[in-house]
């Protein structure tokens, strides 16, 4: 379970990398232990004042209620990420690639106090290892995944690109382009599929398309595809 394909609203197709289980077990182990760690720094500091009986709900308050809200603030206010997320380079998106809200981060957050902590987090290991998406019982509910934006690197990250034998050019107008001008291209373009970046693809299409003087007849993301394909196709022959 690698990644599964969106399309928005513009018609983009999105390739979603997931996160995969094991980063995601390490960005949750390394925020518990964000929380210990300030769970214990608080509570020596707070010891030092000696709090009595009469003030032990402020002893609560400062050493209990960030850690237990931790998970929902950090997501809502780092776009999707906690401290063990961002060192893992993973976050929380919509199943369609934006951004999630406040709400969609707190209803996995409330589910997440059944699935990991009433459950040890077996509940959502087995809903992940099911769902297909990356998603644990609160993503489904909230509408949300977690992606890697790691960056993975493949033979076609470079500017040739296999062509088959009896490939077929559509755009002989792709030699306006030189070597640098495409490699451009197909960087932007491999950028933007990597961060769900739908206005980038649909902006590169247009500008693509503007340069050659054509009117595509493919969505955004499949035009991009064949014009450097196109354009390998005539460079190496």
């Amino acid at each position: 379970m690698d990644n599964f394909q969106i399309e928005t609203a513009q018609n983009v197709s999105i390739n979603q990398n997931i996160a995969n289980l094991g980063d995601r077990v390490l960005a949750y182990i390394v925020d518990v232990l964000v929380m210990i760690a300030y769970m214990i720094l608080t509570s020596v500091l707070l010891g030092f004042l000696s709090l009595g009986m009469r003030e032990q709900w402020v002893y609560m308050l400062i050493v209990g209620l960030p850690p237990f809200l931790y998970p929902m603030l950090s997501e809502t206010f780092w776009n999707g990420q906690t401290v063990g997320k961002a060192l893992l380079r993973i976050r929380v998106v919509k199943l369609d690639g934006s951004r999630a809200g406040f709400s969609n981060f707190a209803i996995r957050w409330l589910l997440g106090l059944i699935e990991l902590g009433m459950t040890s987090g077996s509940l959502a290991l087995v809903v992940y290892l099911f769902n297909g998406k990356g998603q644990r019982l609160g993503d489904i509910a909230a509408k949300t995944t977690v992606i890697s934006e790691k960056q993975r690197v493949f033979l076609h990250h470079t500017l040739n690109v296999e062509i088959e034998e009896d490939y077929q050019p559509q755009y002989p107008q792709v030699t306006i382009f030189n070597d640098n001008e495409i490699q451009t291209i197909k960087n932007l373009f491999q950028k933007a599929k990597r961060e769900s970046n739908h206005a980038i693809i649909v902006s590169l299409s247009n500008k693509t398309s503007e340069m050659m003087q054509i009117t595509p007849n493919e969505k955004p993301i499949k035009f991009i595809e064949k014009v450097i394909a196109d354009y390998n196709y005539y460079t190496q022959q």
